[in-house]
């Protein structure tokens, strides 16, 4: 399975628009990988996309990806959902409607039960976005996923994390994780025994974050992300071969080089970058 990580940011973009620290700075001047598209991943071997940022356009473009067949979503958050006016960019033809021909190759649109109806309520007032892309120009077709899918020879098991999903792709024995939002705590399961890979993002990476800020003990951050710490916890309890942190914030205030050494203080862990290529 080839797995393309095409946007590696967090919440807010990198650079964040207006703010002039060293990091923003830097990414400006420099770009990719120093910049960061909103988080999402594409699985070469199936064209299947998981979210849809506000950017997704641009990081598609920026990855060359010149297919997609499906799309996962992990949850409602406007940071992994509100690009999804992509499906038109992708599918939509005002030539071909103003013909009265309509899409004949939707995308289709998978999710668990609990996400797909959030989805659903992302509308305006003419109704659904998502009921207007799959009903009146059929772009779309959403299928619910209660457990598990098959995409050709390729297992998709969906894992119920709160609002969210953890997503494990399954191929010859190989094993990927795909836990990208609101994933803490961690749900307790077997599937994620033996991984070669785990790919998780809602890190707060350092001791140190942007500004000089120390996170206190006390603060409520560290209930709803993980701490490193954790995450070699999670490493060791599942016996994950290897570990990328994605997700990565602007609030943490470090560049592509920080995240590089960093890396030489783990073992197996590494951190996500725009247009990471992961091979299992």
């Amino acid at each position: 399975m080839k797995f393309n990580i095409i946007g590696s940011g967090g919440c807010a973009a990198l650079p964040k628009p207006l703010c002039k620290c060293k990091i923003c700075n830097e990414a400006r001047e420099k770009g990719h990988p120093y910049s960061r598209f909103g988080c999402s991943l594409f699985l070469e071997d199936i064209n299947l996309l998981v979210d849809t940022p506000e950017d997704i356009v641009h990081a598609i473009n920026f990855s060359n990806i010149s297919k997609i067949n499906t799309v996962l979503f992990s949850h409602i958050d406007p940071d992994h959902t509100l690009g999804m006016r992509v499906f038109e960019h992708m599918r939509l033809n005002w030539l071909d409607v103003s013909e009265g021909k309509e899409c004949t190759n939707p995308i289709n649109v998978l999710a668990m039960e609990h996400v797909m109806y959030d989805l659903n309520s992302i509308k305006s007032k003419l109704g659904s976005y998502l009921d207007y892309y799959e009903n009146t120009r059929k772009l779309i077709k959403r299928s619910v996923v209660k457990d598990a899918t098959y995409i050709d020879d390729i297992k998709i098991t969906f894992v119920k994390a709160n609002f969210a999903t953890v997503f494990v792709f399954e191929k010859d024995n190989k094993k990927v994780i795909y836990a990208p939002c609101d994933v803490k705590p961690f749900p307790n399961n077997d599937i994620f025994k033996d991984s070669n890979v785990l790919i998780i993002g809602n890190t707060i990476v350092g001791d140190v974050l942007k500004g000089g800020y120390i996170l206190k003990d006390d603060n409520k951050l560290r209930d709803e992300l993980f701490t490193m710490d954790e995450i070699v916890n999670l490493k060791n309890k599942y016996n994950i071969k290897e570990v990328i942190i994605t997700h990565l914030e602007e609030d943490w205030g470090k560049s592509y080089d920080d995240y590089l050494n960093l890396e030489n203080k783990y073992n197996g862990i590494k951190f996500a970058y725009d247009k990471m290529t992961i091979e299992v």
